[in-house]
């Protein structure tokens, strides 16, 4: 544990278990859904004749991610953090109704676009939460419990699904979640009511230019882009992926910190390092499902259990890096998070050997999985802290929105030129492999990017206090 005044605190010390157990559970909710839908979404493109549309079943999630993650980001620092999460539960909370009753493939990527919208708020306002509640020599600690609120959800999660989805319908998949948000809401509730006097407290938050025009702006331009590049052959596409760039790159270059397009030292190298290995490991692992199942001969839910070894191993590597935290005060951050990237760069060479070998390739796949995973477990809740160190007071929900944004943006963007070169792959009759290999190659180059990025990465000094924990030392519990 930290020492902080000679006593040893943990994040489930009295003062800190209520919100712990509440934005954990609120995660694994979360988390559970997403890693539920990679099962079943070929069986809801098939139930609502819209295979042709399978792919904007994740991208209408996450680029309407991007959007809640910084409307939200704004809004928390100004309404408070009790106010945000009610709206961002209610918007959640709609999204996955109008999903588990669509009757058309339509109805369902918007379903998935106020689930990406509320996914993103909720996740910007737990981030805050951990900015505000939690001293900076805690927040390694609670980060590495946001990756164990993964572990059940990853490993039971895609094989609950699939056979739901099998034996019963693919809806009830939607429809079993709504009780555990509401369990997450009647135990995150008070806590977080309770913050939100102690921001009140703490005075108004400093005016700031809304940037929800600009997140929908992205959000259209990688919409434009990704369209365009699964029909790039055609003129039509081309045109649709040179404006979509062209929407894009100034919309980017106002919600990103300056600094990021030149990997400039300190927060912009941090954010972009951490943009690429998360593209690279959740894109890889989507296009080794993919390859599982149609390459390999898998079943879905076979296939995901396999995955869920990279998940696990993850939430042991985040679990290592906490104790390695406290070890040494959290001054060998940045060595973590260079370790853990080339890990990761091991663990996808592997993955591509293993696709290219005829025989022992499912054994080496589960082996790159967990090295992998151990990879971006060791890597991700060091960079969220590091991230966090830079800060401003009273801009703790804006720092929360950047870190969202990057993970959703890069990975949305990662994701969905995968799945434009597989459409190529197939329009080129090439074959879903070659496709898979492409994409798995590019994913490789990502994560090398990720490890020049992070010679660039810098840290501050731990603080002990935060401004808002020191206003509520003044409030009775």
């Amino acid at each position: 544990m930290w020492k902080t005044n000679n006593n040893q605190i943990g994040i489930f010390d009295t003062q800190y278990r209520a919100p712990t157990i509440g934005i954990v559970l609120v995660l694994a909710t979360v988390a559970f859904e997403g890693l539920a839908i990679t099962t079943i979404a070929a069986k809801m493109a098939q139930s609502l004749q819209g295979i042709h549309l399978y792919g904007w079943i994740f991208s209408s999630f996450l680029l309407s991610q991007l959007i809640g993650t910084l409307v939200m980001g704004q809004q928390v620092d100004k309404r408070g953090v009790f106010t945000s999460m009610l709206v961002s539960f209610s918007v959640f909370v709609l999204g996955t109704v109008v999903a588990a009753v669509s009757f058309d493939m339509h109805m369902l990527i918007a379903g998935r676009a106020f689930q990406g919208f509320g996914a993103g708020a909720l996740i910007t306002c737990v981030y805050t939460c951990v900015t505000l509640q939690y001293p900076d020599a805690l927040r390694t600690q609670i980060l590495a419990a946001f990756s164990m609120a993964f572990v059940l959800p990853s490993l039971i999660g895609p094989y609950l699904a699939g056979l739901i989805a099998s034996y019963i319908s693919w809806r009830f998949v939607f429809w079993i979640v709504l009780p555990l948000i509401g369990l997450a809401l009647s135990l995150t509730f008070r806590s977080f009511r309770d913050l939100q006097i102690r921001q009140t407290l703490a005075g108004p938050a400093p005016t700031a230019d809304s940037k929800t025009i600009h997140a929908i702006l992205l959000a259209v331009g990688t919409g434009l882009l990704l369209t365009g590049l699964g029909m790039i052959t055609d003129w039509k596409g081309i045109v649709l992926t040179l404006g979509g760039l062209f929407v894009m790159i100034p919309q980017m270059r106002k919600l990103l910190p300056k600094g990021t397009f030149s990997v400039k030292k300190g927060l912009p190298a941090t954010l972009v390092s951490r943009g690429l290995y998360v593209a690279c490991y959740f894109t890889t692992e989507s296009f080794v499902i993919l390859a599982l199942t149609e390459v390999k001969g898998l079943s879905a839910d076979l296939a995901g259990l396999l995955v869920a070894a990279g998940s696990l191993s993850w939430s042991t590597a985040a679990w290592l890096q906490a104790k390695l935290d406290v070890r040494d005060q959290g001054r060998a951050q940045k060595g973590r998070v260079m370790t853990g990237i080339g890990i990761m760069i091991a663990g996808t060479i592997l993955v591509i050997l293993a696709l290219i070998l005829s025989n022992g390739g499912i054994i080496l796949i589960l082996l790159s999985q967990m090295i992998t995973g151990f990879g971006v477990g060791l890597a991700n809740p060091t960079t969220a802290a590091i991230a966090l160190q830079h800060a401003l007071p009273r801009k703790e929900g804006e720092m929360s929105a950047n870190l969202q944004f990057v993970d959703s943006f890069y990975m949305g963007v990662s994701i969905g030129v995968g799945g434009a070169l597989i459409a190529l792959s197939e329009t080129l009759q090439w074959g879903i492999s070659i496709g898979v290999l492409i994409v798995l190659t590019l994913q490789l180059l990502l994560v090398l990017l990720s490890f020049l990025a992070s010679l660039r990465i810098t840290q501050l000094v731990h603080q002990e206090h935060h401004p808002i924990s020191q206003v509520k030392e003044n409030i009775p519990m």
